[in-house]
């Protein structure tokens, strides 16, 4: 008889790429994962893990039991949907994997609400880049996923998942003290040509809008930093060393020496919360697609007050 914990624990090793990566997702020490998976293969008298450099692969036999446990998880999220939906309320555990600046600006005051208004549900978050945490949602590695996209770049869904629009977090050009933008309303994206450019590395989103926006316009970008984490990039703004193009969402206060500036036409990126057909009618997916919602507005009514 397969144990379902450890067809779990394979599965995630499989969505993750690694033991310590299935194990930071499950909540466990990656030594439990590799216990689980070594009984496992003495169950199945299969080899399930090779290693791979510093890694380890999945062989052909741990594929086909990854592909078992997909469907046997997705019966079990069925029946503990059905049966949650039959109580009325919003109860047991709740994965969310969302991008950092959504797990920073968002998602902190979505879980303690959360956590106020229903004790009997745990919900949990993982910061995971939104390209990954799609196929995540859709593999049954978490529940509800928030993700974005932008104009140019359409978020693409794989078959049985779902959508809600959270939001739309506009963009605005950061600019260092005395830089000829700083004292102006707004600027046009044609003038954006000669910028010395502060920006994420080639494959993310935004990386990939500023270039193809510039390109657009006539202008190729000069890209003189890269960073990936908001707070680094608005440093060295701040030293003078370039502008930047940056979502108000988790940005936190900008600090002396930077001028928010807003770009004509708006660039705007889209939230939304995932989540598998399947668990569609489970009160706790509702509640947090509520929460998300409702936190959203709220974090534009302060902007509101607070506009550029």
């Amino acid at each position: 008889m397969l144990d379902l914990q450890r067809l779990r624990a394979l599965h995630a090793v499989s969505v993750h790429g690694s033991v310590g990566a299935a194990a930071s997702a499950l909540g466990f020490t990656p030594s439990a994962v590799s216990q689980q998976i070594a009984k496992l293969e003495r169950e199945t008298r299969a080899v399930l893990l090779e290693r791979a450099g510093r890694g380890v692969r999945l062989t052909p036999e741990a594929y086909q039991l990854v592909a078992v446990a997909e469907e046997l998880l997705a019966l079990v999220e069925r029946a503990e949907s059905e049966l949650e939906e039959r109580r009325g309320t919003p109860a047991g555990r709740l994965t969310i994997a969302a991008f950092a600046s959504a797990a920073r600006g968002l998602l902190p005051g979505v879980l303690a609400d959360l956590a106020v208004r229903h004790p009997a549900m745990d919900a949990r978050l993982s910061e995971v880049d939104p390209h990954l945490s799609v196929g995540m949602v859709a593999k049954g590695a978490v529940d509800m996923s928030v993700v974005h996209d932008w104009d140019i770049a359409p978020l693409p869904l794989p078959p049985g998942v779902e959508q809600v629009l959270i939001g739309e977090d506009r963009c605005t050009l950061l600019v260092p003290q005395g830089h000829p933008f700083a004292g102006r309303d707004s600027v046009r994206r044609e003038d954006l040509g000669g910028e010395r450019w502060v920006c994420q590395p080639p494959g993310r989103v935004c990386h990939e809008w500023l270039v193809r926006t510039l390109r657009t316009a006539g202008h190729e970008p000069e890209i003189v930093h890269q960073a990936e984490e908001n707070p680094t990039m608005v440093a060295l703004v701040a030293a003078g060393l370039g502008i930047c193009l940056m979502p108000r969402l988790g940005r936190g206060p900008l600090p002396a020496g930077v001028v928010e500036v807003a770009l004509d036409p708006t660039p705007v990126r889209r939230l939304y919360a995932l989540w598998r057909t399947g668990a569609a009618q489970r009160p706790a997916i509702a509640e947090t697609a509520r929460a998300l919602r409702e936190h959203w507005l709220r974090l534009e009514d302060r902007r509101r007050d607070t506009p550029v």
